[in-house]
């Protein structure tokens, strides 16, 4: 079906404003699909629609006497309605209302989310395609390793988040769902196909069964899923914290004009942005526990889930669409020193070939055993006393008698190592 709603962005979705014109939303829904059945009249319907209005601040001034927002919600619409009012509301519970209409904003959500993502997609595929063939030095541990390309590790994000996509898909068709099955889910004073008319007017789904509430397994599973796509930020994020430190520098945070790194050394620059967007992910990865909490509940409902989702939902999505922003410009941005990852890939003086090394070693007969010994006997050497490895290996009889000098200089070749990643990369962007 057409979509009813335009997509504001994150801020506007979790106003007060909006959540209750969500809640109007679905009552004024209700009230059609009820004329529609003839259980109310047609024309009590259009006054409603005509005369329904509220504020913020009368819902809020009613709430200190109700103590129940819905209540409050529904008396405001009252004072300014009138007499149809009395058909507001019909043979619905609180949950009916509010249930559907965090669909709604859920589902909006998402809908600022997915652009994001697919921008920081097309960042991810640039740079990839930009660092290619950029030798870099890979580690393990926070050791070097061997030598790899600097867009692999673009790539390999770009993998990551279009899995975080369709997660977040996923989340979105899981969580756009409404329920008007009553008090305690069974239809009590309503029959099924109200809740199937009303959801469909919604561009939701309904709930197959609920209790008095939509179950809390699909909220857990988006907030997850933000939990797993802030981490996968955080990850990009600690990377350039990593790249970005002085005995490293290979990649590093744009500095602008004027910009501060601390009070006290005027030398720094430090990796501000990617600091805020690891500390963010934490927040929420927090709240996803939260969401996982929710789901056990006393009996067809209790509201110990309601005070919490007023926080991690909207703070969830809030920071997470900031953090999402924040990495995409980050990256987009990031300025990227290719002659300090040549230096760095040579810091070990040729240690990083050790492993081409050995298995050229074992291709001419050598035992594996014998071939590591060897290799690695001149490495230990390099670490403890200096020099560089090639030399040693050069110098050192048992290789020699093995390997002819052209085979000896391939070995340190680095475009060995790069030889696959083209094709790597039309596995990934293909």
């Amino acid at each position: 079906m057409i979509e009813r709603y335009t997509l504001p962005e994150m801020g506007a979705i979790w106003s007060p404003e909006n959540k209750f014109q969500k809640w109007l939303d679905v009552e004024i829904a209700v009230c059609e699909v009820h004329a529609e059945m003839g259980t109310i009249p047609e024309k009590a319907v259009k006054e409603i629609k005509e005369k329904a209005a509220f504020t913020v601040e009368r819902i809020n001034e009613i709430e200190k006497t109700t103590d129940h927002d819905v209540i409050a919600f529904t008396t405001n619409l009252a004072e300014n309605i009138g007499e149809a009012a009395r058909f507001v509301h019909y043979g619905l519970t609180s949950s009916d209302v509010v249930d559907t209409a965090n669909a709604l904003l859920l589902k909006e959500s998402c809908g600022v989310f997915l652009p994001k993502i697919d921008a920081l997609l097309e960042v991810l595929k640039r740079r990839a395609f930009e660092f290619k063939d950029t030798p870099q030095i890979g580690r393990t541990h926070g050791i070097h390793a061997e030598p790899t390309s600097f867009g692999m590790t673009f790539a390999l994000w770009f993998a990551e988040m279009r899995r975080n996509k369709e997660r977040l898909q996923r989340a979105k068709e899981i969580i756009s769902v409404g329920k008007i099955s009553g008090a305690v889910g069974a239809f009590a004073h309503l029959d099924p196909e109200v809740e199937e008319r009303v959801c469909e007017k919604l561009g939701l789904q309904f709930a197959p069964i609920s209790t008095q509430i939509i179950q809390r397994d699909r909220y857990a599973e988006y907030l997850c899923t933000l939990a797993i796509i802030a981490s996968s930020l955080e990850k990009f994020a600690l990377q350039v914290r990593h790249w970005q430190r002085t005995e490293v520098r290979e990649a590093q945070e744009k500095f602008k004009t004027g910009q501060k790194g601390s009070s006290a050394m005027p030398q720094k620059r430090n990796p501000i942005l990617s600091e805020r967007i690891c500390g963010m992910a934490r927040t929420i990865r927090a709240n996803s526990i939260v969401g996982l909490e929710n789901i056990a509940l006393w009996h067809e409902r209790d509201i110990s889930h309601s005070s919490a989702e007023r926080i991690v939902l909207p703070d969830s999505s809030s920071a997470l669409d900031y953090i999402l922003a924040k990495t995409t410009s980050l990256l987009d941005t990031l300025v990227v020193y290719p002659e300090n990852m040549l230096k760095n890939l040579n810091a070990t003086h040729g240690l990083v070939f050790s492993g081409q090394l050995l298995l050229v070693l074992t291709q001419k007969g050598v035992s594996r055993e014998d071939a590591y010994i060897w290799a690695q006997r001149n490495a230990m050497k390099i670490w403890d006393e200096g020099g560089e490895f090639k030399d040693l290996v050069f110098a050192d009889k048992d290789i020699t008698s093995r390997l002819s000098s052209e085979e000896i200089e391939k070995v340190f070749d680095v475009k060995h190592y790069l030889r696959n990643v083209d094709n790597v990369f039309v596995r990934v962007f293909s």
